[in-house]
């Protein structure tokens, strides 16, 4: 399948599935993908090996996008939702809190009614200033993707150490002020059966998310081209039962096949 890059800083505005009309701002290379995980499921596409980590300016990225906030509230078509994602991690930028800070400026004086969202791995959440960071959003998505280190090594294949119990431990320190998101697949990817939609590994992901109390949940299949060819969608029936499940722990849960 033909995965796709983000080549601009300040991108779309595009309907997301989960969060509206949305204006994406990619923090990362234009040209390549720089993650922390390399996911087999990434609509970027793999991690280059060797690529030397590159981030867009600070300064570009406030200046292009209150251009672009200016630019859709007079056509009158302001976005839902401003959205940290592009070709990778946004956490890795060396300057994460700084723009966090600078665009909620830039929302507070242009257009007021947008939400600001940040789609992250977590793999960055043990750092103080990433967590301030994260603080400061409307909607702080953190990835989990299964319960089990074998698993998250299959799916996410994390580019350094990571380890589930870890990261529970830090998705804590937001005292619930999180969402968790995950994506079910099912499916091979290098020979590898791949499967985390099974009873064994819904149960275990299950019990982590009293743990982690967060304010919601959002589950989701695949619905773009990805890296690994093999790969399956799971069925929004079984999304539903997995939500309906979530939910009876008295947390809300949305679906997205």
């Amino acid at each position: 399948m033909a995965t796709s890059l983000y080549h601009d800083i300040i991108f779309g505005p595009i309907h997301s599935r989960r969060l509206g009309l949305s204006l994406g701002v990619n923090l990362l290379p234009s040209d390549s993908k720089l993650c922390s995980f390399n996911c087999i499921y990434c609509e970027c596409g793999w991690n280059i090996k060797g690529a030397k980590p590159r981030f867009n300016k600070r300064d570009d990225v406030n200046r292009l996008l209150r251009e672009k906030l200016g630019e859709m509230v007079a056509e009158g078509t302001p976005p839902d939702v401003i959205t940290f994602a592009g070709n990778g991690e946004p956490t890795l930028h060396p300057e994460f809190d700084e723009i966090i800070s600078d665009t909620i400026a830039a929302r507070n004086e242009i257009c007021p009614s947008a939400k600001i969202s940040v789609l992250s791995n977590a793999t960055m959440i043990g750092r103080e200033s990433v967590r301030r960071a994260l603080l400061k959003v409307d909607n702080n998505i953190l990835k989990l993707d299964s319960a089990f280190d074998d698993t998250v090594r299959l799916i996410d294949d994390p580019q350094g150490e990571y380890s589930v119990a870890r990261t529970v431990e830090d998705m804590k320190l937001f005292d619930g002020r999180l969402i968790v998101q995950t994506m079910f697949l099912r499916g091979e990817c290098g020979g590898k059966r791949v499967d985390n939609a099974t009873e064994s590994e819904v149960s275990a992901w299950l019990a982590l998310l009293p743990e982690i109390r967060p304010q919601k949940v959002m589950i989701y299949t695949i619905d773009r081209d990805t890296p690994c060819e093999t790969l399956e969608k799971v069925s929004v029936d079984e999304l539903k039962q997995i939500a309906a499940r979530v939910e009876a722990l008295g947390i809300p849960c949305s679906v997205a096949g």
